[in-house]
């Protein structure tokens, strides 16, 4: 058997090799794994430097400048590109490139440039925030990336045609459904209910 990185990453390859999950130096590794390990990191960071709050009003402006450049790579590569259309921005994706089911199609939607594009949007948002409401209340900012960033990948990933799935569900989509809820949930206990985020201490 091949490993992942020189054959197609499916599912049941790592059912079979569960030894493999773990080697992302190999490739494979998805966003949202990126952004998790990114957060858990932070949360072990600051249970040593009890700022996790306050360095996630920069840090998510950081993250998302950095998902709205790595998306290129997508383009680079012809791949996590949506379903065949004739739009006058489609992008030409070559034959050896392109899904069995869509051999004879061309032209297909620009996933990767509408995620860009929206995460620029996004971090529009969150710098505006940054510089605007500068006292605003801790965890703001992170909570309003979770749910800004999750609605547009929330549509975008439907225009995809390699979707991890999990059952008839996309994961990605299931994902973003629950980081809109946690962040609108945040978002109301900060400003609905006025009470504040638990940190592991505020910062001095």
């Amino acid at each position: 058997m091949c490993p992942p990185i020189l054959c197609p990453i499916s599912m049941g390859y790592y059912s079979q090799h569960l030894d493999q999950v773990a080697t992302i130096w190999r490739g494979g590794i998805a966003i949202h794994g990126a952004i998790l390990g990114g957060m858990l990191a932070a949360m072990f960071f600051s249970r040593l430097n009890q700022i996790f709050l306050a360095i996630s009003r920069l840090g998510c402006s950081i993250l998302d400048l950095g998902q709205a450049i790595g998306r290129w790579g997508n383009f680079f590569n012809s791949e996590a590109f949506g379903d065949p259309t004739d739009l006058p921005w489609k992008l030409f994706i070559p034959p050896v490139r392109r899904p069995l089911a869509y051999r004879s199609s061309a032209y297909f939607h620009p996933t990767f440039l509408y995620e860009s594009v929206w995460n620029l949007m996004v971090l529009g948002i969150l710098l505006a925030l940054f510089f605007k409401f500068p006292k605003a209340k801790k965890g703001t900012i992170f909570l309003v990336y979770a749910v800004t960033y999750s609605l547009g990948r929330l549509w975008i990933e439907g225009l995809r045609t390699d979707s991890l799935m999990l059952g008839p569900l996309r994961i990605a989509q299931v994902v973003s459904l629950i980081g809109i809820g946690i962040g609108m949930l945040g978002l109301s206990w900060l400003y609905l209910l006025k009470r504040s985020l638990p940190d592991t201490k505020q910062a001095s």
